[in-house]
């Protein structure tokens, strides 16, 4: 396919976005997304974060499998949870669940720090390939259990899960810094919701259910 073929298939992922926020409009609690997601979602080329024999099905508004019995999220989910972090331009994001790079290419684009963890070590490499082709030089990789977080660099303004555990890791709300938002889906694998996280300033947790979701399974096969 050539480059003009995926724009034009970009430009109608777009419109499905946009048409999908419309209908969840009550849920969502607005009838767009900010300007400055869907411009990320605009720049950043999809088909080069899935497998080149799926690259003709990148914008699709589907998950697509990366192997490892891994997905890359459908559009409207990736842009939906980059919308409800509500990123500025100074944040320290954490994103859990790295897979190929796509989200942490989006967030790439809106915050001033991405810290992306990825436990499989295979596509752990490959995101970083394919992230620094995109010129990606505030997105920080490592290979390393996200259940347990980024302590090195934490707090973090925002933190982002692309893969569900069943109850939200206490590591992860620990890291998060006063007045700081998570989006995470969490749940048992047929019972899951995208839940907004915030931490106030006095530290105390608010949670609120979005909508119902199916992710891959957080793994948290290693302690420490």
């Amino acid at each position: 396919m050539s480059a003009e073929d995926f724009e034009i298939l970009r430009r109608h992922m777009l419109a499905e976005i946009s048409a999908g926020v419309v209908q969840l409009r009550d849920i969502i609690g607005k009838p767009a997304l900010d300007d400055r997601v869907m411009t990320a979602l605009g720049n950043v080329p999809r088909h080069d974060f899935v497998p080149i024999e799926l690259q003709p099905y990148a914008y699709a508004n589907i998950p697509l499998p990366i192997g490892f019995d891994k997905t890359i999220s459908q559009p409207f989910i990736v842009a939906l949870m980059t919308d409800l972090l509500d990123i500025s331009t100074e944040d320290a994001v954490l994103e859990i669940g790295t897979g190929l790079g796509y989200q942490a290419a989006i967030l790439a684009q809106l915050a001033h720090k991405v810290y992306s963890m990825e436990l499989i070590e295979e596509l752990g490499r490959e995101a970083k390939r394919r992230l620094r082709r995109q010129g990606c030089d505030n997105v920080e990789l490592r290979i390393a259990n996200g259940c347990h977080g980024w302590s090195a660099h934490a707090p973090f303004d925002k933190i982002i899960v692309t893969a569900a555990p069943d109850l939200i890791p206490a590591a992860l709300i620990h890291q998060l810094r006063a007045g700081g938002t998570m989006v995470i889906p969490a749940g048992l694998p047929d019972a899951q919701q995208l839940i907004l996280l915030r931490k106030d300033g006095d530290g105390k947790v608010t949670t609120k259910e979005i909508l119902p979701v199916r992710f891959s399974q957080l793994e948290d096969s290693e302690p420490g």
